[in-house]
Parts: structure tokens; sequence; C-alpha cells
């Protein structure tokens, strides 16, 4: 499952001899993206394996829990919760996983970074995270990118790569001695993380402009206007956002288990008659009449 990521050695190293392994894979964008959960290991990229790569890349390691150790071009550095470190696939490395592994990875070709090799080499095998906001934004913005099981199927995807690339370029590039990149990418990533903020704020029924805007640093009539770029009414995107969670759950294992009314309210509509009436102008249908159509006996 590793070579999803990155073709490696393994080196499993349970202490019970129990191997267990996870990972998720998908494409985002243009993005490989992974999630992994394993007990202990080992994985080398050794010389070999260096001389067969056709398409150099540069990948992310994004720790969940835990920590890590990676060595890669003389040097060696540890990676803690919230924190992620990179490294390329044209030079042999070793990471080890001596607690298990809980983490996010990202794989890019080198080429579309378009960066100095001198630049890529200096910033690999280096702890990213802890006390760098750019870094930190960067951590959170890749995670929520492979945690969505939304964003990859989404006509959406494909606008992920570019600000995902000058987001990246900037970290490396400002941890490198030039803090100028910064500020570009941060505005270019700014409608999809508040996108992303919204879907995760859905069940909050005081989810507000101010309440988005200050989470972002910006005012409100800013964040109107960066939703307004991509054609986003703010009010009828939470609603229509809202309205497409509860017809899921209407029509899952929830529809059978909780009333119309507690489904509506566990996504923000707090009363039961709004709930119905804009459910029925979105669908054609009463939420009620949506749900008995998934359920029927028989």
């Amino acid at each position: 499952m590793w070579d999803s990521v990155v073709p490696v050695d393994i080196d499993h190293r349970a202490p019970d001899g129990e191997i267990r392994a996870r990972m998720d894979v998908k494409a985002v964008g243009g993005l490989r993206v992974s999630s992994a959960r394993s007990t202990a290991v080992t994985l080398r990229r050794t010389e070999q394996l260096v001389r067969k790569d056709e398409e150099p890349s540069l990948f992310l390691s994004l720790q969940v829990t835990g920590t890590s150790m990676g060595a890669q071009n003389g040097r060696e550095c540890v990676v803690g919760p919230g924190e992620f470190a990179v490294f390329r696939s044209n030079a042999p490395y070793t990471l080890l996983f001596d607690e298990g592994v809980d983490h996010h990875f990202l794989r890019l070709p080198l080429s579309v970074l378009g960066l100095p090799d001198r630049l890529i080499r200096d910033t690999t095998t280096l702890t990213f995270g802890a006390g760098d906001p750019l870094a930190r934004l960067a951590y959170a913005y890749f995670s929520q990118l492979a945690r969505s099981d939304e964003l990859h199927r989404s006509d959406q995807a494909a606008a992920v790569l570019p600000p995902s690339v000058e987001l990246l370029r900037a970290v490396l590039v400002s941890r490198h001695g030039d803090i100028a990149p910064a500020k570009e990418p941060m505005e270019a990533t700014l409608g999809l993380r508040i996108r992303h903020y919204i879907r995760e704020h859905l069940a909050d029924p005081e989810l507000s402009a101010a309440q988005i805007a200050a989470a972002h640093g910006i005012s409100v009539r800013h964040l109107y206007t960066v939703l307004s770029r991509a054609g986003i009414g703010l009010g009828d995107w939470i609603r229509a956002q809202r309205l497409e969670a509860c017809k899921r759950e209407l029509a899952g294992a929830a529809g059978r288990a909780r009333t119309v009314a507690a489904i509506g309210r566990s996504w923000g509509f707090v009363n039961a008659a709004h709930f119905s009436k804009v459910f029925k102008d979105a669908y054609g249908v009463s939420p009620r009449a949506w749900r008995d159509r998934h359920h029927r006996r028989g």
C-alpha cells in the first residue's frame, strides 16, 4: 500500500508480531492524497528505487498523533502532532514510525513547484509547524484536503492544485529566508478555506458572516467579496449545504432512528416548520415524504 505514496522498502516492526495497516488514497485536483494508520514500521527509499524514479516528486508527511523521525540529505528531523516535513523522491531517505503511523501524505511532482534544486534540498528533512504561522496554515489546509470525502469528487477539485502549489512554495521559500511570497497564497486559498470552515460548522445554528470572517481574520465585507468571486451567496450556500446534509441523513440509517425535526436541528434548522418549507422548496417534496420514500417497509 505504501507504493501509493512513493515506492519504498518496508520493515514492519510490530512488537506483538501483528501487523495492522490501512490507507485511503485519492486524487484531489492533481494532488495524490493518502491517509494512513499502521503499526510500527520503517520505510526506506533506497538508491535502487531512486534510480527508477521517472517523475521526481515532493511529498508531505503530516503528523496527526504521535511522533516520527525522518532522515535525508544527512539531516534528521523529529515531527510531532500538528507538524509536517517534506521529502524528495529523487534522493534516498528513511522514515521511522516507532509509535505507529497516523499520518496524511500528499505527493506532487517537483516540476510544478518550479523551485531551485538547492532550495528543495535545503528545506527537506526540516520540521514545519510550531512557531510558524504560515506552516500552521499549510498543515490545516492540507489536512482538510486529506480528510475531505466530498472535494475529490466535486467539480471544484481541479481548482485545488494552483493554490496548493503556491501555498507550499510560500512555506518552503519563506523557511529558506524570503517571507515575501507568504501573502499571495494565503489569499489564493482563502475561498477554499472559508468553504471548508462553513462545512465543518453547518450544525451550528448561530453560524454567521461575522463568525466566519473572524475565524479567518478578515472583515465581513471582504468575506462577501471573496465568496462573490466564486459565484457564492453566503446565506443561500449555507442553506443548500445544510439541506443536502439533511437529505442524505433522511435517506440513510439516521432516517429510521431519528425524527425529521431532530435531523433538521442537527444541521442548524431550529424551526421544524421552516425546515419543512425550505426542504420542499428545494426538492419538491417534504422531508417526511423523502424519508418515507427511502424507508418503505416491504
